[in-house]
């Protein structure tokens, strides 16, 4: 084990897939309603442990993390592409940049200018807060699955491969939700497809298309609910300076290091997730159109 205080990383985990098997194959005696209010942020807390492990938690031995946190729960990602995109993520450098960050939100200007006004009028509303958690995943995930069948198109084999096990994966689950489970198929579908739109309230405000790198990861203070489903990634600017941080001692960390965290990330904070929610539940964060001059693609700088 990596360190003496992992096994609270462990059993995080055990917990989360113990409710998670007693919601989608027990409790019967529950409304299908409340099993999936329940189901929603278990699927959440489930996806933020993937983020955890995939950072080298709770083992030394990432094969064994790996396994321990692969199964697709959550339904409409990979973990192994989840993983392999978001450590390209970590490159400071290029957070935000809607060609080398695969996380990023943003559109060139000139693709931007290019698409019909029906889908800019979309993707303005996806860049409100409740917009980014009722439309966000299907156009996350549409625009992934495009990008990924491109790459599988070039013959990248091993996205080919990832991508059929999941589905078989998947496929799996379904039929077993179908033959045992204590809810529908569709009713546990909802429960992902809203489960990604929780875990959206944290990526929707965590970066910002800055000049400056560091000025780009956000921290936002209050803990809470939200705070402990998201695994202190609300403290983001933390993460991405110290990515192989373990989740429960990033605020100690934070607090210990406050005023130098905030003058790094050029002050990018808000208190709460509840002020984050006042600000933009219905107004846009930020233009979609990636507002920095001149990308890497653009300067020419790709081989």
């Amino acid at each position: 084990m990596r360190n003496d205080a992992e096994w609270r990383t462990l059993l995080l985990a055990g917990v989360c897939y113990a409710v998670w098997l007693l919601l989608a194959f027990g409790w019967a005696d529950l409304p299908d309603l409340v099993r999936v209010l329940l189901l929603i942020p278990t699927i959440t807390l489930h996806s933020s442990l993937q983020h955890e492990f995939l950072h080298g938690h709770p083992f030394r031995n990432q094969t064994l993390n790996d396994l321990l946190i692969s199964p697709p729960i959550g339904v409409l990602v990979p973990y192994l592409r989840f993983k392999s995109c978001h450590l390209t993520h970590h490159i400071n450098e290029n957070i935000t940049d809607p060609y080398d960050d695969p996380e990023s939100y943003y559109l060139d200007r000139g693709v931007w200018t290019a698409i019909p006004g029906w889908l800019k009028l979309l993707l303005v509303a996806n860049n409100t807060l409740i917009g980014r958690v009722t439309l966000g995943p299907a156009l996350a995930t549409i625009g992934f699955a495009r990008s990924e069948l491109g790459r599988i198109i070039a013959g990248d084999r091993v996205i080919l491969t990832t991508w059929l096990r999941h589905i078989l994966a998947v496929v799996l689950l379904f039929s077993l939700i179908a033959s045992f489970g204590s809810l529908s198929p569709a009713a546990y579908f909802m429960a992902a497809y809203f489960g990604m739109g929780l875990l959206m309230v944290r990526s929707f405000i965590e970066h910002q298309a800055v000049e400056k790198a560091n000025h780009r990861s956000v921290i936002i203070e209050t803990r809470g609910p939200l705070s402990l489903l998201f695994l202190n990634n609300n403290f983001h600017s933390v993460h991405h300076a110290y990515p192989s941080l373990a989740w429960y001692r990033i605020p100690a960390f934070f607090r210990e290091n406050r005023t130098r965290f905030l003058r790094m990330n050029g002050g990018y904070r808000y208190q709460s997730y509840w002020d984050v929610f006042r600000r933009f539940a219905l107004r846009p964060k930020e233009p979609v159109a990636w507002p920095i001059e001149g990308t890497r693609k653009q300067r020419g700088d790709e081989a």
